[in-house]
């Protein structure tokens, strides 16, 4: 008892120099309470993200991100036989960190690869499950990036750079726990009625990297099974909402201890790779990965794992009618270089969205997400009212597309092809809908190459 009161008191002492008066209370704030905050508008606006997965899990390279809990926890066969064919006896994940060497790491050629890709915000993975912390934190000892490895602060270097060289706004992910850290397998096996992890190093953890580098976008993730509860969420959003440096314009995800994902906290995230289909009363994202096997950089990948730019502009284009921001995830290998084939992808979504980003950006959900004649249609609407956006993922071989969801008026209602100049012909389909007559023209006069946008003007 003696012992557990002890604990408490230092744990408790610590926080209250962590959080600032202001954010003390007697009893955490209800989910009502931080659920009731508005979103920052900036983030609905901005539509389009790219994630990125990066730790001591690159250097290994293989199967997944969660290499070292898939080999050490689970013993999963393909990775014990890979640790056996190329690493001696006795070797541990901890000596991978040296190896983590970040040699090729150039934040300003990152920054603009992302730039180029024409998102409007990026998230680093500041420590994953594993518990490498990209930074030098002072809550992971020996086990981060000034510490081992690199030997420099890649949170601050990539910040940095983004803030400088790209309108772009800098968010960070965060993983509430760490599969082998003594102190959270100790409060697992006490069914989380102890809690020394989160009070001396995940939270404390948090409070650091807001107050240092100041996130607009903080993505939590790995609840461990434990509950918000455990892990004093309600008390930590409390704080960032009201009382830090970021509190006017962060925005934050779903994962904040179990039960609470698709529930509490700022934009929904559901599960990995969401994608819904339809309109969701609540703000929500998609989260996936170019590579469509593995968040972190595979060595083993072939070409056919990574998804082609149709899908992923085709992905965009669904998230954003049915309401969700899209943040596409790419993997840098352990010298930190971007893979060609991922520059290639993020180029493209950008040419893309320098043609149709006025259908993307800014934008609102319409009456309609897809035609009720061609699915393969979907709508977004302008702020400007009467103006809507059909997006077209196949340009059809006949010349000519049916759309039978817009309400349009002959002699008033204008059709134009976003990127093209001249406006184009339609007539009356059925009741309510139109034929859109498209440009006869070659392939390479076309404004783009993988989906279309028709711009309806007088349109309800």
């Amino acid at each position: 008892m003696l012992l557990s009161l002890t604990s408490c008191i230092v744990c408790c002492g610590l926080l209250a120099l962590l959080c600032p008066p202001s954010c003390q209370s007697e009893s955490p704030p209800s989910w009502q309470s931080i659920d009731s905050r508005p979103l920052p508008p900036w983030y609905d606006q901005a539509k389009f993200g790219i994630f990125i997965h990066w730790g001591v899990f690159s250097v290994p390279s293989f199967g997944s991100e969660w290499f070292w809990y898939y080999w050490q926890k689970e013993k999963l066969k393909p990775y014990v036989e890979f640790m056996e064919r190329n690493y001696p006896p006795g070797f541990t994940y901890a000596d991978f960190a040296p190896m983590f060497s970040a040699s090729f790491f150039d934040a300003a050629e990152w920054a603009d690869v992302l730039s180029a890709s024409g998102a409007k915000y990026v998230v680093l993975t500041s420590k994953h499950h594993e518990g490498f912390t990209l930074w030098g934190s002072k809550y992971s000892w020996n086990w981060n990036a000034i510490d081992s490895g690199p030997h420099r602060d890649l949170v601050g270097e990539l910040a940095d750079a983004v803030r400088n060289r790209t309108q772009l706004r800098f968010g960070l992910y965060h993983s509430l726990f760490e599969w082998f850290n003594p102190a959270f397998l100790q409060d697992a096996a006490n069914v989380f009625k102890t809690n020394k992890f989160p009070t001396t190093k995940s939270l404390p953890e948090l409070y650091e990297i807001v107050n240092k580098y100041r996130p607009e976008i903080l993505w939590s993730d790995g609840d461990g099974n434990a509950p918000d509860t455990y892990w004093n969420s309600t008390g930590f959003l409390d704080w960032l909402y009201n009382h830090s440096p970021v509190r006017d314009t962060v925005v934050t995800n779903d994962r904040w201890g179990y039960g609470t994902i698709c529930k509490h906290g700022g934009f929904y995230t559901c599960a990995d790779r969401y994608n819904p289909g339809h309109l969701l009363a609540h703000k929500w994202e998609n989260c996936m990965t170019l590579d469509s096997k593995s968040w972190g950089y595979r060595r083993e990948a072939k070409l056919s794992d990574y998804l082609p730019i149709e899908q992923l502009v085709k992905t965009l284009v669904e998230t954003v009618s049915c309401g969700g921001n899209l943040l596409m995830n790419i993997g840098p290998t352990h010298d930190g270089r971007i893979l060609p084939i991922f520059a290639e992808r993020l180029k493209q979504m950008g040419q893309w969205l320098e043609v149709n980003g006025e259908a993307i950006y800014n934008t609102k959900t319409w009456r309609r997400q897809n035609d009720t004649v061609n699915p393969a249609v979907w709508y977004t609407s302008a702020a400007e009212e009467g103006v809507v956006y059909a997006i077209f993922l196949a340009w059809p071989e006949l010349g000519f597309l049916a759309l039978g969801a817009p309400n349009v008026t002959a002699g008033k209602t204008k059709v134009n092809l976003v990127g093209y100049p001249e406006p184009l012909q339609w007539e009356m389909f059925g009741h309510q809908g139109l034929l859109v007559m498209l440009p006869r023209v070659n392939i390479r006069q076309l404004p783009c190459q993988w989906a279309w946008t028709l711009k309806l003007s007088n349109t309800f």
